[in-house]
C-alpha cells in the first residue's frame, strides 16, 4: 500500500477486545503504581461495576491529566478503556486516545495505536461505501463523525512528523472532505484540522497557505491557555513571515489586530512586528529603515527583491487610499516619487497591482497617468484612521457649504 491511501480508506477488521478480568486488572494496579493514584483505581472499580460510563469518564481524564500517571496511562487505555469503549462518548473517548498516544515516543509505534483506534470508530456516512448486500448501518452520531475527523487530524499530524507528506496531504483532505459538511463542531477537532493544515503547508513552504490555515487554527483556540510561550512566540514569528512572503497576502489586518502578535515584543523579533506595521501602511522610508536587520532572518534577505516590490505595491495602495474619490488620477512622476521607483518602473507596477486585484482602474501611457476607481479595503493603523477621519470633516464641511447655497432657493419655492 503505498503511503498516499487514506487511513480513511483502510479496510481493517479491529481484533476483538480482550475480556476485562476487573479484579485482576485492579489488583495489577495497586500493587504496581505509586499510593497517590490508588484512589483512582479504587474510583474505576465501582463506577465501572455500576456502569456509570459518564462519571467513570470524568475520571478516567482526571487520571490521564495527573502527573504520575504518565508510564500507566497506555496501559490503562488499551485494558481498561478499550473494554467498554462503545459505551463512551465516542469523541471524549478519541480525545483521551490522543493525550494516551502522545506519551509512546517511538512514532511508528503511536501511529499503530491511533489507527487502531480509527479502525474501531464508526466510519461516517459520507465516507463509507456501501455494500448492496449489507444490511442498512444505524445512524452515526455527531459525536462520532466528529471523533473520526479528529483522529483522522492527528494520525495525519503523525505522519507529517514522520516526513510521510503525501500521506498527510491524503488524510487531511479525507478530514476536510468531512468537516465541511458538520455544523456546530467542537473547536477542538477544528483546531486539531487547521494546526495540522497549517504545519503540512508550512512544511512545504507554501506561505498563503500556512497564513490562512494557521489563522483558522488561532481562532479554535486560546493562546494564552492552550499554548506554552514559546508555542506562542513560534506562531507569531511564522505568521509574520508568511505574510511577508506570501506573494497574494496584501492585507494584513487579521493578524495586526492579534494578540499573537504580543509574543513578539521585547523579544529579538520585537523589529518583525515593526516591519509588518509598516508594510501594511506602505511606508518605504520605515521599510528602509529596518532592512539593514533582514540578515537576522535570513529567508527575508533572500527574498529581499520580492519584498521592495511588495511594499511599493503597498505604497501605491496607500497612496491611492489617502486621496478622495475624485482625485485617484496619478501621474506615472507622482507614483514614482510615493512608491520610490525609477519612472520607467511604474507601470510594471502599476499593471501588477491590477493584476493581484489591488486595485481597480485603467493606464494612460500616453500622458502617463493611472486612473484608479478602487483600492482593496485593509485594516487601518491609527494614523490612517486620523486622515480618514480628517477627509470625513472636509466631506461634512462642503455638504454644509451645499445645504447653505441651497437653503434660500428651498425655502423661496
Amino acid at each position: 500500500m503505498s503511503s498516499s491511501t487514506s487511513t480513511a480508506a483502510m479496510a481493517i477488521d479491529p481484533p476483538a477486545a480482550p475480556k476485562l478480568d476487573l479484579d485482576s486488572f485492579i489488583g495489577t494496579a495497586l500493587s504496581s503504581t505509586p499510593a497517590e493514584l490508588h484512589p483512582f483505581f479504587e474510583s474505576f472499580r465501582s463506577l465501572y461495576t455500576r456502569k456509570l460510563w459518564h462519571q467513570l469518564t470524568q475520571k478516567l481524564f482526571a487520571f490521564v491529566d495527573h502527573p504520575a500517571s504518565k508510564p500507566y496511562r497506555v496501559n490503562v487505555f488499551n485494558i481498561f478503556v478499550r473494554d467498554f469503549e462503545s459505551k463512551m462518548n465516542q469523541l471524549r473517548l478519541v480525545e483521551m486516545g490522543v493525550k494516551v498516544a502522545k506519551d509512546i515516543e517511538n512514532p511508528q509505534t503511536q501511529l499503530t495505536q491511533l489507527t487502531s483506534l480509527l479502525s474501531r470508530i464508526p466510519i461516517p456516512p459520507s465516507v463509507a461505501k456501501p455494500s448492496p448486500d449489507a444490511p442498512d448501518a444505524p445512524p452515526t452520531s455527531q459525536s462520532s463523525i466528529e471523533a473520526y475527523v479528529l483522529l483522522l487530524a492527528t494520525i495525519a499530524h503523525t505522519k507529517l512528523v514522520f516526513g510521510d507528506l503525501e500521506g498527510t496531504k491524503t488524510d487531511m483532505d479525507a478530514a476536510w472532505d468531512v468537516l465541511d459538511r458538520l455544523d456546530g463542531v467542537e473547536n477542538g477537532v477544528r483546531a486539531a484540522y487547521y494546526g495540522v493544515a497549517a504545519d503540512y503547508y508550512k512544511a512545504k513552504a507554501e506561505y498563503a497557505p500556512y497564513y490562512r490555515n494557521s489563522l483558522l487554527y488561532l481562532a479554535c483556540v486560546d493562546p494564552a491557555t492552550d499554548m506554552s510561550p514559546e508555542e506562542r512566540l513560534a506562531r507569531a514569528h511564522d505568521l509574520a513571515i508568511s505574510a511577508f512572503l506570501g506573494d497574494t497576502i496584501y492585507n494584513f489586518g487579521e493578524l495586526l489586530m492579534h494578540p499573537i502578535l504580543d509574543s513578539l515584543d521585547n523579544t529579538p523579533y520585537a523589529w518583525i512586528k515593526k516591519l509588518l506595521f509598516n508594510f501594511n501602511e506602505g511606508n518605504i522610508g520605515k521599510f528602509e529603515a529596518l532592512a539593514p536587520l533582514f540578515p537576522r532572518e535570513r529567508i527575508l534577505q533572500e527574498n529581499y527583491s520580492f519584498l521592495r516590490q511588495k511594499i511599493c505595491l503597498m505604497a501605491l495602495m496607500e497612496s491611492v487610499f489617502k486621496r478622495s474619490a475624485n482625485n485617484r488620477t496619478l501621474t506615472f512622476q507622482t507614483i514614482a516619487e510615493e512608491t520610490r521607483l525609477p519612472p520607467d518602473e511604474v507601470e510594471h507596477l502599476v499593471m501588477k497591482a491590477l493584476s493581484l486585484k489591488l486595485i481597480k482602474g485603467s493606464l494612460d501611457q500616453v500622458d502617463g497617468k493611472a486612473n484608479i476607481t478602487w483600492v482593496q479595503p485593509r485594516v487601518l493603523s491609527r494614523e490612517q484612521i486620523g486622515g480618514l477621519a480628517q477627509r470625513l470633516d472636509e466631506w461634512v464641511n462642503k455638504l454644509n457649504l451645499v445645504e447653505q447655497r441651497i437653503a434660500p432657493e428651498v425655502v423661496a419655492q
